[in-house]
């Protein structure tokens, strides 16, 4: 009875700390939440986060409270400090250990913000703007754009599953640039084609949190259970391609090859994986909502917009076309790829952040989802996709810094350039020679399905006809 007592009175003590003597006390939010982390992972375990920090926003404001150590926010001003401010914000927290592949670190898990600018710049000429935009790179991206909507449409008023053939598109893109010739041809290969299902429809979800909140018992489990690794094949394919020394001169590789100061096979093979899933992720995922989007009976007119710029505009360099690139930021904005939260810890000494000091060590973060939300006078109506609104002049700053689908500032996403060259060319090839449609047979849930930080449709399935016009 003792024990019981005293395991009550030290309850009720943490609580009580956690709820009025924590400097946290005066930012909003639930109760419980800003008692015990448990509420927060109850809702990452179930894949909810995303929409109950959004709810928790629209309730409390753009300041809110989930965890006894743990802050969100939803306006430029933490934007700004959490993200840009010296250098390149604030420093990673442990959660992204979770993406270290082969037991070695990439530039995103490495967690403080010097050796990460280091790293980042061995190869950050390779994302460049300049450098994607050089024949070598546009006509690699063309020919897998064209060899999708040959794809599509190969057999007339077929459907064809987008959401494969574009996480197809998408690693074949992303591993051609890493380390061409040794990329995928998963649109025309059937090995490679597996290497793409097995990454789509392998779920690691739950065991990566467990991981996160459990290192020590999940690596003791991980010795008597096998857990199906997602990243098996690609890994394997990874590793293999970083040995070889038959790389072309345009990749990513080829800038790791030729460094006076050499890495380790595996730090290089680490890096080069972490390139290839989130070219996946964000290309793939973010192509597969917005094409669906397109195929609705209410976007025609949208589509009929597109290609009439298209058409009009033939012959123009891709980043000449307004409404194409409307069209791309309106679907970031409203299906983001990414639209979770992005962890950082604050420095020591603590910050103030839009108004609310956070001491240090606390864990803050902004969210694609709720920034591209929440400001209705910076985008009006916004569950409605307007692409017209990213044609408007007015409030064109505020729309720029809250567009957040690849973060911001120094640890923002390298291969932002790349990602939107590759969604504009898909989107390109098919709207000057088709039109798309929902299929009637597609009864799949388009609803975005939570993973840690990106998502994806909750059926993994997306069937649209393809129907030429010339």
């Amino acid at each position: 009875m003792l024990t019981i007592y005293l395991l009550g009175l030290g309850i009720l003590w943490i609580v009580y700390d956690h709820l009025l003597l924590s400097p946290l006390s005066k930012i909003p939010g639930p109760p419980l939440a800003c008692a015990t982390r448990l509420v927060l992972m109850y809702y990452e375990f179930t894949r909810r986060r995303r929409r109950w920090i959004h709810q928790l926003h629209v309730k409390y404001g753009p300041v809110v409270r989930i965890a006894p150590d743990e802050v969100s926010f939803a306006n430029w001003d933490a934007v700004k400090e959490i993200y840009v401010s010296d250098g390149s914000g604030y420093d990673k927290t442990s959660f992204y250990h979770l993406f270290d592949n082969y037991e070695h670190e990439c530039m995103f898990s490495t967690l403080d913000k010097t050796p990460h600018g280091e790293r980042r710049k061995r190869f950050s000429d390779r994302y460049s703007k300049s450098f994607i935009m050089q024949a070598e790179v546009m006509d690699g991206i063309r020919e897998r754009a064209e060899g999708f909507v040959a794809r599509c449409t190969e057999k007339a008023g077929v459907a064809a599953d987008i959401y494969i053939l574009l996480h197809c598109y998408a690693i074949d893109c992303i591993t051609r640039h890493l380390y061409d010739p040794q990329g995928m041809r998963s649109l025309t290969e059937a090995a490679d084609l597996m290497t793409v299902k097995e990454l789509l429809f392998t779920d690691n979800f739950r065991e990566s949190y467990f991981q996160y909140y459990f290192p020590d018992l999940s690596r003791l489990l991980s010795r008597v259970f096998s857990p199906a690794n997602r990243l098996r094949l690609l890994a394997a394919r990874t590793l293999n391609a970083t040995r070889r020394s038959d790389i072309s001169n345009h990749t990513v590789l080829s800038k790791f090859k030729s460094s006076s100061e050499q890495l380790e096979t595996k730090s290089i093979a680490s890096e080069l994986l972490d390139h290839a899933i989130a070219g996946i992720d964000t290309a793939g995922d973010g192509l597969c909502f917005l094409l669906h989007h397109l195929s609705l009976p209410a976007s025609a007119s949208i589509q009929e917009a597109l290609r009439a710029e298209l058409t009009e505009k033939e012959g123009t360099p891709i980043d000449g076309l307004p409404y194409l690139d409307a069209v791309v930021k309106e679907g970031l904005r409203c299906f983001s790829p990414v639209p979770m939260s992005l962890p950082r810890r604050v420095p020591k000494g603590g910050r103030t952040i839009a108004g609310a000091y956070v001491p240090e060590d606390t864990i803050v973060s902004c969210q694609a989802y709720t920034l591209h939300r929440l400001n209705a006078d910076v985008f009006p109506d916004p569950e409605e996709f307007r692409p017209e609104r990213w044609l408007k002049k007015e409030y064109v700053l505020e729309r720029n810094h809250l567009f957040f689908a690849f973060s911001t500032g120094g640890r923002g996403c390298i291969g932002k350039h790349l990602a939107m060259l590759e969604m504009k060319m898909l989107l390109k090839e098919v709207y000057s020679t088709c039109r798309t449609h929902i299929s009637p047979e597609m009864t799949a849930s388009m609803e975005q399905l939570d993973e840690f930080i990106t998502t994806r449709p909750i059926d993994q399935k997306c069937l649209i006809v393809f129907e030429k016009v010339i």
